[in-house]
């Protein structure tokens, strides 16, 4: 099979014929084999009846219903785990993405060697409520990662099917999918300018919480990428310079009172003095993330069940 099409989606129903018409203009005429993977994450319109009527006529239809709404990145997790095309495309189902982009996006994959292709809506139908955060959130993003990608959250990407199998996507991950690319070894990442429509019906599901969650993802990453199969790099690091300071303070206390005694100089208790309090939180603290980093390690080797979703029908 040629192209697998992954399209998560809530409360599209009015949007789902007349995109799934414009996919199927687009695969006739370039003679592409496919499936459209609709995955409905918990919609409470009829989402669901739509897909299935389509499915009637159209066999290379597939879905996937969630009991509730669990999020794009589990939608999109679960739509990996079951395309079968050698190129993999997602896009949103709002019709803001263009169907027509498709030819183009499976030859860069195909021909050119990319791992991966994003799209970057360079004219954008959004108010600048959301423009502008989305310009310096990507500047963030294209500065710790290092990849030099204009519109990181554009839903509108194309991947080679060994990269979707390689990666797990939770959480709201699905805004750094390239950035996990990356991790996993697939270095190959590029860019190609995609039209953006202005929506055509309901209203966004996005809210501008969006960033600050990004931003906070974006860390957790970064963080994962450097220290999350290592905790103990880290925190034990950090725990044991902690510690060993706080160590040898507590011994410069001491040692200062011993001196004191010896030289019959005016002296503290040892417990009115701030700095032995200091060195005994130091030392608290050290101890703290040195045992947190230990907990990270036993945890990061076994984790198991992040990815578990409820499902409650398909059609594949």
């Amino acid at each position: 099979m040629d192209i697998s099409l992954v399209i998560p989606l809530y409360n599209e129903a009015e949007s789902l014929p007349e995109l799934t018409a414009w996919i199927e203009r687009v695969m006739d005429k370039n003679g592409f084999s496919y499936e459209i993977l609709f995955i409905n994450d918990g919609s409470s319109d009829n989402s669901w009846s739509v897909i299935e009527s389509l499915r009637e006529r159209n066999k290379n239809i597939k879905g996937v219903k969630f009991r509730r709404n669990y999020g794009k990145s589990p939608a999109l997790h679960v739509g990996f785990g079951k395309a079968q095309g050698d190129v993999v495309i997602t896009m949103d189902a709002d019709l803001q993405d263009s169907p027509d982009e498709i030819p183009e996006l499976y030859r860069m994959i195909t021909e050119d060697g990319y791992d991966l292709v994003s799209g970057w809506k360079k004219k954008r139908y959004d108010p600048l409520s959301k423009t502008i955060p989305t310009k310096i959130y990507n500047a963030t993003a294209r500065k710790v990662t290092g990849i030099y990608l204009h519109d990181f959250n554009c839903g509108l990407k194309a991947y080679r099917n060994e990269v979707v199998k390689n990666i797990e996507v939770y959480g709201d991950m699905h805004r750094y999918i390239p950035y996990l690319a990356k991790n996993a070894g697939f270095s190959k990442i590029g860019e190609k300018v995609v039209h953006h429509q202005a929506r055509k019906y309901g209203k966004t599901k996005f809210g501008l919480n969006r960033f600050v969650n990004g931003y906070l993802d974006l860390l957790t990453l970064w963080f994962f990428s450097k220290f999350g199969a290592k905790p103990m790099h880290f925190f034990g690091l950090l725990g044991s310079v902690m510690f060993i300071l706080g160590f040898f303070s507590a011994i410069a206390v001491g040692a200062y009172k011993i001196y004191a005694l010896y030289s019959n100089m005016p002296y503290r208790l040892v417990t009115d003095m701030p700095y032995f309090y200091l060195a005994l939180t130091a030392m608290i603290l050290g101890t703290l993330l040195f045992l947190t980093g230990f907990l990270g390690e036993l945890i990061s080797r076994n984790a198991v069940g992040r990815n578990v979703y409820n499902i409650e029908k398909e059609i594949l």
